[in-house]
């Protein structure tokens, strides 16, 4: 089953963990964080997935939550952090920050930015050290809605915005790694990118990731939707609920 970041939100909360490993063996860091997803269950969370990147040295978890009130996300970012003190020996914890969905766009019809695991995905994220995050994300925006239909081998997009500083993220799902590459190399930096952001002198980064985990790969899905979708679900079989489920959650977002 598929793990999805929604389009907008509106009853999801997203979490997004970078950490950069100090180990040698990077598997032994991702059995730990699948620990960790599985544990965040009961917290509230609805989908979780581990992202590693292809080039760089860097690992990203990702987390969907059940919407909830600032204070109480407070609660929560505090929660994790401590149920990760057993990674410390492993990773450094570079960022941990909650980030809204604000606009999104699929070409394969689903409403969320859907991915399973063994996908390529990319993240481009730009910042700021003055407060003008409202300009700097119309300016994202404006920049996703120009070209994503442009960018052939792309499946779907999500254009994301920090909840705690002044920086925005677009990710994008693509159906291969060659897809990703092509239209790196046939994009021209300085004519699509720069004039959306460059007045703005944003510090822009760029990865791309593989998708080595998503909660649903050794949970049923099921056990990640909230109560009431289940209870909507009705009879049939568990394979019925589980697509369905999916489908709702991600429609409901």
């Amino acid at each position: 089953m598929p793990c999805f970041v929604p389009f907008s939100n509106r009853n999801l909360d997203i979490s997004i963990l970078v950490f950069i490993p100090m180990v040698v063996v990077v598997d032994d860091l991702i059995d730990a964080l699948k620990l960790f997803s599985s544990s965040t269950e009961s917290m509230g969370c609805v989908h979780s997935s581990i992202f590693r990147s292809i080039h760089g040295n860097m690992i990203i978890w990702y987390g969907a939550w059940m919407k909830r009130s600032n204070e109480n996300k407070e609660f929560l970012h505090a929660a994790f952090l401590q149920m990760l003190t057993n990674v410390s020996s492993m990773a450094i914890l570079a960022d941990h920050s909650f980030f809204d969905a604000y606009a999104g766009e699929s070409k394969d019809g689903f409403p969320a930015a859907k991915f399973s695991t063994g996908g390529i995905i990319s993240i481009g994220t730009a910042a700021l050290a003055s407060d003008n995050l409202d300009e700097l994300s119309h300016a994202n925006l404006a920049l996703f809605k120009a070209y994503f239909q442009k960018m052939e081998g792309a499946i779907s997009g999500v254009c994301l915005r920090c909840e705690m500083n002044p920086r925005v993220a677009c990710l994008f799902v693509w159906k291969s790694l060659h897809a990703c590459y092509s239209w790196i190399l046939n994009t021209d930096y300085r004519t699509t990118v720069l004039p959306y952001l460059n007045r703005l002198t944003p510090d822009i980064k760029f990865d791309i990731f593989r998708v080595v985990y998503v909660s649903d790969d050794n949970v049923p899905s099921f056990q990640y939707l909230p109560p009431q979708q289940m209870l909507e679900n009705g009879g049939g079989s568990k394979q019925d609920k589980v697509m369905q489920g999916s489908k709702n959650a991600a429609a409901d977002v």
